[in-house]
């Protein structure tokens, strides 16, 4: 039976080469895209797929009410972890983590390295799985200044993987550590990755804050035992939290490890989502765009079906019943969609390299694997299925006393059917279109907000060794190339949030009254050189520190209430027993930091160099930048020799900032286009079969007097009326779907008349492009040709 559909199949496809290619080559961009996102969609739900005991592998959140909102925060104090261990049924084991990573400099054989990890407690080995290839993970981390490294970084090291258990490094210039552990390089696809592994005591050595329950500064993972009750386990957390720090409004929870990647955001405390909403928009955008390359399959088998009007005839005479003849239609379906499937694999291996690059992953066919090959089955099944159901059951329809004797089909019914699946089409195609412009201009709309300092050819280098103490000799060296405008010292980048604390005061602030302050360490020329604006008062402009005065910005100085904060005092709760006391000396204007999308919280700047670790730098703009960052490289060797030079440029960073937004952007882009190319193949085709069917009237109305451009005209305006009724059902669509994405976003653009009048033109042009072709071609054919037959 297979065999039969298949030669039907390339029987039907030999005689309408031109259909029966369009359809096949829509059928497999449509599977191409479909594929894609199926690929993209299955590395970001496999995330940490590698780690067995992930179901019971959990991250400690902390909720504090701060600013008259609940905000959620990873940071918890040293002694959650062994207190939940200790008193607390259900929780297996922890392991603390310093937050995020930490740059250090290896030196081994002086070849000095940054490398990116964590200094953590040794479960953190097993809860994580780390897998050895040297030692062993009970005793990897039991020495203070232990060391354990991933394959990638010792083969930077020492040019090998094994024999270096015992061999000793230079950490930051300063440490020597041995190497007590070698593991396997950690998979792309995890939450928490490192290159290397530090004990946790080796990064607080003469410090108690792994024992003090009010520094918050530490992530905290625990593993359970499976069916543990999760909350109750939360529950005596937030009474071990009562219990231990009664001046503190915060609360715990617990996020699952399968949740770190897609569902990691919260909103007034609770989870509210993260990544899953894109997974979900591209699997709905896939589900879209396969179904408009089916409509396209459905709309070129109808019109010509015609042809086989006479076939489906003489089946019937001869006793076929419909429902045989809807099974070999449908056969037939199935086999051009395999066609199409083989097509689409050839076509995947040529674009994976490309979307990998663009979507940053390392993802691939993997075609014997079971479930990719079980994919493809169940795609050419699907699409088979669904794009021969309505041609099969329109041929199958055909009245065969009628057809044998020579009536023409009566096509009515077929052509409102046809008509209304080129609307629905192009209505998803100018949907698709409108949401890559919005999404374009919300990019550009954030971007180009005033962030109330100039990310412009400002550079941040790390101030490693003795910079801090030399900066003074080490910036006027700088001014001497001539490359910088200005450089000042700083702790934090403008862009992030800095070191937070709740404990700062003032007289007259409510009992009740709860905020959060970044705290940003600052030398002299600091605003200045970021383009920050002094409101009023004073500027910090001390070499030496400034334990006295700070400056404050406005959203710190309107909580403090009406009239100027100059010279109140503000009072920093460091212990118990010690309170430093400041003097607001001036104002700077907000600057938008951490949320690019929401208000700035409250900044104090304090005038310490001696606590600061980065230089910025204006780069001089009459300078190339590669010019100037020689320039610049040369001075910081020179003067701090032991430490490579290393340095970002604020701009990018700023734009790495909306990663997520603009690989939807790109996206977006890329489905739109599709999603147009598949529905121009299927006008294409239908202009064809348009232009074929009306020869003689055009003939007639050529000898009649009638002009190319009349002609091109009368043929172009019904297709340009489906395009227009598909934009009356397209721009409501589009308005209810982007403003419900844009409310996300607190700061966002509003959608304008020009977006949708924009997204017209566009389905016009190529709706005129796509049809044009075939109208010229069929106005300008000879007449006598056209009407040779009657």
């Amino acid at each position: 039976m297979i065999s039969n559909y298949l030669k039907t199949a390339l029987r039907n496809l030999k005689k309408n080469k031109t259909y029966g290619l369009l359809n096949i080559f829509g059928l497999s961009i449509g599977i191409v895209c479909t594929c894609l996102i199926l690929l993209w969609v299955e590395d970001e739900v496999n995330f940490n797929g590698y780690i067995r005991q992930k179901d019971n592998t959990w991250l400690t959140k902390i909720h504090w009410n701060l600013n008259n909102e609940l905000r959620t925060y990873t940071s918890t104090s040293g002694p959650v972890g062994p207190s939940a261990i200790a008193e607390i049924p259900g929780v297996k084991s922890y392991a603390r983590s310093t937050e995020g990573y930490t740059s250090a400099l290896f030196n081994y054989g002086n070849n000095p390295m940054y490398s990116y990890g964590r200094y953590v407690d040794p479960a953190f080995l097993q809860i994580f799985e780390c897998q050895f290839v040297e030692g062993t993970p009970g005793d990897a981390l039991t020495q203070v200044h232990s060391l354990v490294i991933t394959e990638k970084t010792a083969k930077k090291l020492f040019n090998a993987t094994t024999g270096i258990i015992g061999k000793t490094i230079t950490v930051d210039n300063a440490n020597a550590y041995t190497i007590t552990g070698v593991v396997k390089d950690i998979p792309l696809s995890a939450s928490v990755r490192f290159d290397w592994l530090a004990p946790l005591e080796a990064a607080y050595q003469g410090t108690n804050s792994l024992s003090n329950w009010e520094a918050f500064q530490l992530e905290t993972y625990f593993q359970t035992t499976p069916g543990a009750n999760i909350a109750a386990i939360t529950s005596k957390m937030n009474q071990l939290a009562k219990q231990n720090i009664p001046t503190y409004a915060v609360t715990y929870s617990l996020l699952n490890m399968n949740d770190w990647r897609l569902r990691s955001e919260y909103e007034n405390g609770i989870q509210s989502g993260g990544r899953i909403v894109y997974v979900r928009l591209f699997l709905l955008i896939a589900g879209i765009i396969l179904l408009v390359a089916c409509i396209n399959f459905m709309n070129l088998s109808t019109a010509r079906s015609e042809q086989r009007a006479k076939e489906v005839g003489v089946r019937k005479a001869l006793g076929a019943g419909k429902g045989k003849l809807i099974i070999q239609f449908i056969g037939e379906a199935i086999v051009q969609a395999a066609f199409a499937t083989l097509v689409a694999i050839l076509l995947l291996a040529l674009v994976l390299p490309a979307f990998n690059t663009l979507v940053n992953k390392i993802l691939s066919l993997q075609l014997l694997q079971p479930s990719h090959l079980l994919a493809l089955v169940a795609l050419t099944l699907f699409c088979g299925l669904l794009a021969g159901s309505y041609p099969a059951l329109y041929l199958s329809n055909f009245n065969p006393v009628a057809i044998l004797k020579g009536f023409k089909v009566k096509s009515g019914g077929a052509a409102f059917i046809r008509k209304g699946l080129v609307v629905a089409q192009f209505s998803i195609s100018i949907v698709l279109i409108i949401a890559t412009v919005i999404i374009y201009q919300q990019i550009q709309h954030v971007k180009s907000r005033d962030l109330g300092f100039n990310i412009e050819r400002l550079i941040s280098i790390n101030a490693t060794g003795d910079v801090v103490k030399n900066f003074a000799s080490i910036r006027d060296a700088l001014y001497h190339t001539g490359a910088i405008e200005k450089a000042a010292l700083a702790d934090h980048n403008p862009l992030y949030d800095g070191n937070s604390t709740d404990r700062i005061t003032w007289d007259g602030k409510p009992a009740n009254a709860s905020s959060i302050t970044s705290m940003r360490f600052i030398g002299p020329g600091f605003l200045e050189t970021t383009g920050m604006q002094l409101l009023e008062g004073q500027n910090l402009t001390r070499e030496a520190d400034d334990s006295i005065n700070v400056m404050v910005n406005q959203a710190f100085a309107k909580q403090i209430g009406a009239g100027s904060p100059l010279g109140k005092m503000l009072y920093a709760r460091v212990s118990d027993s010690v309170t430093m006391k400041f003097r607001i000396a001036g104002v700077v204007k907000d600057y938008v930091y951490g949320d690019m999308y929401g208000s700035p919280d409250p900044v104090m700047f304090l005038g310490i160099p001696s606590r600061t670790n980065t230089i910025y730098a204006r780069l001089n703009a009459n300078i190339a930048p590669e010019v100037a960052m020689a320039r610049i490289g040369d001075v910081m060797r020179r003067f701090n020799p032991a430490y490579p030079f290393t340095y970002s440029f604020t701009d990018k960073q700023f734009n790495d900032m909306f990663q997520n937004e603009m690989l939807m952007q790109q996206l977006s882009r890329i489905f739109a286009a599709i999603a147009i190319i598949i529905s121009c193949l299927g006008l294409f085709g239908l202009s064809a079969y348009t232009a074929e069917r009306r020869t003689k009237e055009i003939g007639i109305r050529k000898v009649l007097g009638a002009s190319t451009q009349s002609i091109t005209t009368l043929l172009s305006l019904d297709f340009l009326k489906l395009v227009a009724i598909s934009m009356l059902i397209a721009f409501p669509a589009a308005w209810w779907m982007m403003a419900q994405w844009l409310q996300q976003y607190k700061y966002h653009v509003q959608v304008g008349p020009a977006v949708f009048l924009f997204a017209g033109i566009t389905a016009i042009l190529i709706t005129m492009l796509t049809i044009s072709y075939q109208s010229i071609k069929a106005s300008m054919a000879d007449p006598v040709k056209s009407l040779k037959t009657e």
